[in-house]
């Protein structure tokens, strides 16, 4: 028999690890091909990764929790011929850069095979920094239960209020099998009456000495006299907010931004509206006004893509992270197709259900921040796109008339322009067209 090591292939576009979430499997199992071997948390969904081939499981990367690279050793099996196996040449995409033959189960082996696949740098998408450590994190503390993202998103999916949850895993941590036993009993449903017998149980106050070092709102808090200099708890970053992290730095390493601000004038709506079905429509007459903002910008090879289509990236504030998913084809839509997509978008965000593809592709972007605080910010331009519009706090403000003075509603608009790929002079008939639609009574 033969042994195989399987790499973590490259769950989506170019991201560079994922989390393991859950093992379907141990050590010494059986299982057979495309059976669901993992279930990965990435910076956009948490998908199932299914097994290559099948045979023995001999060694697993990891536990829950462990950040594998792309590209690094996931699993490794012992192939059993008798059981059913991928032809070659058939293609699955599970296999992270060129295809390996199986190599006898040595110890020097598979150190120089991890030692080859780091050189192959067309396997992942830019420079990366890689090494062979396991990357453990801690699970978040938010509202007094720590817990992965991942799990939290299961128990939304599946109807389970995690606060009641009786955790098992080290530490207190939630962990996936907790969440599916709480959902299985119907102990802890979203909604339900909370058990007297927990509210009793005494059991956190009665260990003092196992103190948290987190405050119930899952922050470092000191565990130290004043006089003592406290240091915080440092956790490494995963999933969404890790991928936010290093687009952002991209961001900034890479875009001239420069914004913009002013005020839309709404005292001459009619009635109660849509703030965000009008704001994508105002982008999207912008957008038709001036198509230099609606564009990707090839920082690289100096090229420009102006688009015929307007697909708007719609922020999503999570407290697992940032998300940008693609309104699309917004120049088609009526209000309530915008209010029925969006909705649709922000459930598939909340249960983490929403496809890869949506997260990526849109041409020009908005971040309505005033619905919680803020007039004015200078939002960053992801690349390739070269426009964000950011929508600040509604405020009634004194105007100046002729013959006196009045007062308005108003909204703060603020938009960041990618000074490489626009005029300042497009960029201001920009918001003006914006201005101008957001002006009118309906």
């Amino acid at each position: 028999m033969s042994n195989k090591t399987f790499l973590l292939p490259d769950l989506g576009e170019g991201l560079p690890d994922a989390t393991i979430v859950e093992w379907y499997v141990k050590v010494g199992d059986t299982i057979r091909l495309d059976d669901n071997l993992v279930s990965m948390e990435t910076a956009k969904a948490v998908v199932d990764v299914p097994s290559p081939v099948s045979g023995k499981v001999l060694k697993l990367a990891g536990g829950p929790g462990d950040v594998i690279v792309t590209g690094k050793m996931l699993a490794e099996f012992e192939i059993d011929p008798n059981l059913p196996q991928r032809a070659e040449g058939q293609d699955t995409g599970h296999h992270h850069g060129g295809h390996e033959a199986a190599t006898p189960a040595k110890a020097p082996e598979p150190e120089t095979k991890t030692e080859t696949v780091r050189e192959d740098s067309g396997t992942v998408v830019g420079a990366m920094q890689s090494s062979d450590a396991v990357r453990t994190e801690a699970a978040v503390a938010v509202g007094g239960v720590k817990a992965m993202p991942a799990v939290r998103a299961q128990a939304r999916k599946l109807g389970v209020d995690i606060t009641r949850v009786r955790p098992t895993g080290a530490d207190g941590v939630v962990t996936m099998d907790d969440v599916k036993r709480a959902a299985a009993d119907g102990s802890a449903k979203i909604g339900a009456a909370t058990p007297v017998a927990r509210a009793a149980a005494p059991a956190p106050a009665a260990a003092p000495a196992a103190r948290s070092t987190l405050s119930q709102s899952g922050k470092p808090m000191r565990t130290q006299p004043p006089g003592v200099t406290a240091t915080g708890q440092p956790e490494q970053l995963k999933g969404v907010r890790r991928n936010m992290a290093r687009v952002m730095a991209d961001a900034h390493s890479k875009v001239v931004p420069t914004t913009l601000v002013d005020d839309a004038d709404l005292h001459a709506w009619i009635g109660k509206q849509d703030i965000t079905a009008r704001l994508v429509r105002a982008i999207v007459t912008a957008c038709k006004t001036v198509p230099a903002l609606n564009a990707w910008f090839d920082g690289d090879n100096l090229t420009r893509t102006l688009h015929p289509h307007v697909d708007v990236g719609i922020a999503v504030d999570t407290d697992d992270g940032l998300f940008v998913p693609a309104l699309r084809n917004a120049d088609m839509l009526d209000g309530a197709g915008v209010r029925t997509a969006i909705q649709r978008l922000r459930a598939q965000v909340e249960d983490r259900s929403i496809p890869p593809g949506e997260l990526s592709g849109y041409t020009i972007s908005l971040s309505n921040f005033g619905m919680f605080a803020g007039r004015y910010a200078t939002p960053v331009v992801v690349p390739p796109c070269v426009a964000i519009v950011g929508a600040g706090k509604l405020s009634h403000d004194v105007v100046a008339v002729i013959g006196g003075i009045e007062v308005h509603r108003r909204m703060p608009i603020s938009l960041t322009f990618d000074h490489r790929a626009c005029t300042g002079g497009e960029a201001a008939r920009f918001l003006k067209a914006l201005l101008d639609d957001m002006s009118l009574p309906n």
